[in-house]
């Protein structure tokens, strides 16, 4: 991984050693001081050696500063892995680009529920779909409000296996799912070619560490609240493939660890009448609409 750009930024900002090393005229005279010719050899040695020492000192900040957006993603992973049972609510918009090249933006909003290893319950509510999506350890089932349609798969296993499964089979978004993994920090981290911190910044008032990362196909940003409690408040994924680089944004709102789940949170209350289809055939759940949008245009 890359550090070179983040780690100067984080050096000049924060290190106050600039006094020397970042003022060429200082340094300059500094270092002419030192060149000159002196009477006492221990005089010359302090000034070479008290040179030395701050260049190393500098180098060894640079190099943990380097290291600091991992850390920070780490113990954030760490964070959210140790918290038993979770509940947050969240903020989502996706772009898409129409055949025009105009960008168009979808918002959702939702709430999570999960309980380790086994439970998970999450909602979304947009404009054009609102789903609810349950996991009691050994069934699945996603609930289509706005199409009156359910869907029940067997699922048994963990969290972990069932974001796998509705990432990699089933097609089914859970907006910041990734998150959820016991272990998001490999997830997050896996094919990143460049990291960058770049430094602190305020989601919806509350201060942050913000990072930059960069993979093969997209660029992504991640927010995380300073502090005894790293939560991931704000990511941003930019996409490199498409034209126009549209970007989903997930930001999390209220996050609760200190939360007793009553025992039927994780089922469904679906009315009788809703029809029961196969989990391939559900279709308008997803944040952006399918068919004819405003305008005329598919």
């Amino acid at each position: 991984m890359k550090h070179k750009e983040g780690a100067h930024m984080r050096f000049q900002s924060a290190l106050q050693l600039p006094y020397l090393l970042f003022n060429s005229t200082r340094l300059r005279r500094f270092a002419t001081r030192v060149s000159k010719p002196v009477q006492k050899p221990m005089k010359k040695r302090f000034l070479c050696l008290g040179l030395s020492s701050v260049l190393a000192i500098a180098f060894l900040s640079v190099q943990a500063h380097a290291q600091e957006p991992e850390r920070i993603v780490k113990a954030m992973s760490d964070y959210l892995a140790s918290a038993k049972a979770v509940t947050l609510t969240y903020d989502s918009d996706i772009e898409v680009i129409t055949p025009e090249l105009q960008k168009i933006q979808f918002a959702s909003s939702g709430q999570i529920i999960l309980s380790r290893p086994n439970k998970l319950r999450a909602t979304r509510v947009g404009g054009y779909a609102d789903v609810e999506l349950t996991f009691d350890g050994s069934k699945l089932t996603v609930f289509g409000k706005n199409i009156d349609a359910l869907a029940q798969v067997d699922a048994p296993g963990s969290i972990d296996q069932l974001v796998h499964r509705l990432r990699d089979e089933l097609s089914i978004a859970v907006p910041g799912a990734t998150f959820l993994l016991s272990r998001s920090y490999d997830e997050l981290m896996m094919d990143v070619l460049d990291v960058k911190y770049i430094g602190r910044g305020v989601v919806d008032g509350v201060e942050c560490e913000h990072l930059a990362f960069r993979n093969q196909d997209t660029d992504w940003q991640l927010w995380v609240e300073v502090g005894s409690k790293p939560i991931p408040r704000k990511y941003v994924i930019t996409s490199k493939a498409v034209a126009a680089a549209p970007q989903y944004t997930l930001r999390i709102k209220e996050f609760r660890t200190d939360v007793d789940l009553a025992a039927d949170v994780f089922a469904i209350k679906a009315p009788a009448s809703t029809k029961k289809v196969a989990i391939t055939d559900l279709s308008a759940i997803d944040e952006v609409p399918h068919g004819i949008i405003p305008g005329g245009k598919k």
